[in-house]
């Protein structure tokens, strides 16, 4: 059954560490059936009670899943193996459009506004039990939160989206509670969720958002949370548009108890408007990165949401961090309040770019999707053989299954620093790698 393997322990906490160690080595592999638990149980010498507290240890880790007589067996995607190891080596030579990396031409310089929070903090340090929030950062965050309609709610600051995502998902769910994801959808989402003993649920995306009936679906099937992308969604570029909004809104409005997280992808980068869903459920959370418009290592993030999730977070925030470094809010107040960046000029640039690229595929019969964003997601027959013989002829693409569940296979490129000469040559490499006319949709 586990070939030479051999599962080791004689505490809960072993046996679950020896099973992790081995499906992150590559010794256990994806879908790989482990021993039925009272066989193991006498293997090791333990009593059953306590193979099985291993195996629950291991499902709440994301690292493996049970179906009931057909036993326990190695998820297809283990958190232990997550999705940024689904990637293409780039050799030397080889063009990069698989990064998801923003233009760093189009990020602001850091250094100014980081010598001014620095000197400012010579000044006037700050100390423990100080508030957590840079005042200035919570009023200008506030006041871009009122203009878009995002209802009003305490605002705190996290290490980044999926920093918030985590802690908003720890605030409400337990382990084995069931989130609703967009499929295809980001590739850390999709490997956070498992990882933190929650199941996912895919839900599809058009250019429009996620699926309104889809969603219907999973929350009657028992999600107890919808995670939901506005703008910029990561791969397809897709953008919740005011019809969509208010059929989700519905259906939202259907299921109250929902725990609802709007990641706001494109704040900075996009200037469609935002259509939020905030609001339609008791529980909610709405949060926006500075990582694409203003650089990835900034790692910061504002939030809002209802009183009682916020608190939650706060509160547990507070017994580890802490805070976000205040120097670090204080230089991304700065970076706002000067307009260090242009949103309308930023989105403008990507969108030649990304509508360039889909016209060009067009030409050549291959249907592609971006709507907004760093991104084009590209319908494939053979995700694999594209892949392979996209690099073959110079190009580094992203394998779709690093951004899918259930949904067809497909391939992303990052358009953020594809120029005007490069764009026919890789939209013939694609139509060569693809063939022509043989893309399908990605719901």
């Amino acid at each position: 059954m586990l070939g030479e393997y051999r599962i080791e322990g004689r505490g809960a906490a072993e046996i679950a560490a020896s099973v992790e160690r081995a499906v992150g080595a590559g010794e256990l592999e994806p879908g790989q059936l482990l021993p039925p638990m009272r066989e193991l149980a006498g293997e090791l010498g333990v009593n059953p009670n306590t193979v099985a507290a291993a195996y629950r240890i291991l499902r709440e880790r994301g690292v493996i899943e049970t179906s009931g007589r057909r036993g326990s067996r190695v998820r297809p995607k283990p958190a232990t193996t997550g999705r940024e190891s689904i990637r293409v080596e780039v050799p030397e030579g080889v063009r990069d459009v698989a990064s998801g990396n923003p233009d760093r031409e189009l990020l602001p310089s850091l250094a100014g506004v980081f010598a001014a929070a620095a000197e400012r903090n010579d000044r006037e340090p700050v100390m423990y039990g100080e508030t957590a929030v840079e005042p200035e950062l919570a009023r200008l965050a506030r006041a871009a939160l009122d203009a878009d309609g995002v209802p009003a709610g305490p605002l705190e600051v996290a290490s980044g989206s999926l920093d918030v995502i985590e802690r908003v998902l720890a605030a409400h769910l337990k382990p084995g509670d069931t989130v609703a994801v967009e499929d295809p959808g980001w590739g850390s989402l999709l490997d956070l969720v498992p990882a933190v003993g929650l199941r996912t649920v895919p839900v599809g995306v058009d250019d429009e958002g996620p699926l309104p009936d889809d969603v219907r679906a999973a929350l009657r099937s028992g999600a107890r949370a919808l995670i939901v992308t506005d703008r910029a969604q990561n791969p397809t570029g897709a953008a919740v548009t005011a019809a969509r909004a208010r059929a989700l809104r519905a259906v939202l409005k259907e299921h109250p108890d929902t725990l609802l997280i709007e990641d706001d992808h494109g704040h900075g980068i996009v200037d469609l408007p935002l259509h939020a869903l905030a609001g339609a459920t008791r529980s909610w959370a709405f949060v926006r990165s500075a990582a694409k418009a203003y650089g990835p290592d900034l790692r910061l993030a504002v939030f809002t949401g209802d009183p009682v999730t916020v608190d939650r977070v706060r509160g547990r925030q507070s017994l580890g961090p802490g805070w976000v470094s205040r120097i670090t809010q204080r230089a991304v107040a700065r970076l706002w309040a000067e307009g260090a960046v242009d949103p309308k000029a930023v989105a403008a640039a990507y969108a030649v770019r990304r509508d360039a690229l889909i016209a060009e595929l067009a030409r050549r019969g291959v249907p592609a999707h971006g709507r907004s964003g760093l991104n084009v997601w590209i319908p494939v027959p053979d995700e694999t053989g594209a892949v392979a013989r996209l690099l073959h002829a110079g190009w580094a693409v992203a394998p779709g299954a690093r951004f899918r569940l259930d949904a067809a296979p497909g391939i992303r490129v990052t358009i953020a620093t594809l120029n005007e000469p490069e764009t026919a040559p890789l939209a013939e490499a694609i139509a060569a790698a693809v063939g022509p006319g043989r893309g399908r949709g990605y719901v």
